[in-house]
Formats: C-alpha cells, structure tokens, sequence
C-alpha cells in the first residue's frame, strides 16, 4: 500500500520508498510528530537507533502510527529491538542479507542479518507479501 512517513529518510531515498512526507536529517526525524502508514529504516547509530524505536512504539501505541514497517539489523539482543517486537504482529528473517542500496546505484552487502518488523492489523497482508523474502514469525 501506500506510505505516509519516512521519518529517517532523504530526496534521494524517497525516489524508491515514495512516503508522502519524509523527515531528513536536516528535520531530525526525532522532533516532529510521526503519522500514519509508517516505513522506517533508523539511522543505526548507536543512541539514535533506540531513540526513533522508543518514538515509533511510542506514536504506534497512541494510534498516531495506524501501520508501520521497519527494516532493521537482526540485532534480537537489544532492548530497542525487543520494544518494538513487543508491539509488533510479525516479524520477516529474510533469507540471506539485504543488500543496501546506494545513491549512486551501488549495492552494498551490510555485515550482519536483518529484520522486517510489521506493527499493525494486517499481519495477512504482510505475511502474504513478505513470506517469499524468508521466515515470517506472527507474534
């Protein structure tokens, strides 16, 4: 479906999400109110990375966020990632790494696994679309 917000996002990577409002880093995505269908893919700094997971579940649990979408490093020992799958009704493990794309049209191979979260009610919906990339957990 469509995308409201991509609160972590820039030009240039909207040109593939296609959000109807982004907030960049110019923004700090962590300032304004967060609305809607949500994708998200966190700055993955250490300090940033739980702080726009803690404004997700938090926008998610008052029903500002109705859906959101999250990719993520499979990082299941954090607290941040154990917040947001408290929410959460499924999780994807792809098979193999997501290969990150570059503005320059480069593919880049990260270093570790990750994870797509899906917070809203139309896990069906998710599982359907996603189950082809790997496992899919209901939660």
């Amino acid at each position: 479906g469509e995308l409201d917000l991509d609160p972590a996002s820039s030009e240039t990577a909207n040109a593939v999400v296609g959000a109807r409002a982004i907030y960049t880093a110019n923004d700090d995505g962590l300032v304004p109110h967060w609305f809607g269908r949500v994708w998200m893919n966190p700055p993955y700094a250490s300090g940033l990375i739980e702080r726009f997971s803690e404004k997700l579940v938090t926008h998610y649990k008052s029903g500002d966020v109705s859906q959101a979408i999250v990719l993520v490093n499979n990082a299941t020992e954090t607290a941040w990632f154990h917040q947001m799958a408290s929410v959460a009704q499924c999780i994807c493990f792809p098979r193999g790494r997501i290969r990150c794309w570059q503005p320059s049209g480069i593919l880049v191979a990260p270093l570790q696994g990750q994870s797509i979260i899906y917070m809203g009610q139309n896990a069906a919906g998710f599982v359907d679309v996603f189950k082809k990339f790997g496992l899919v957990v209901m939660l």
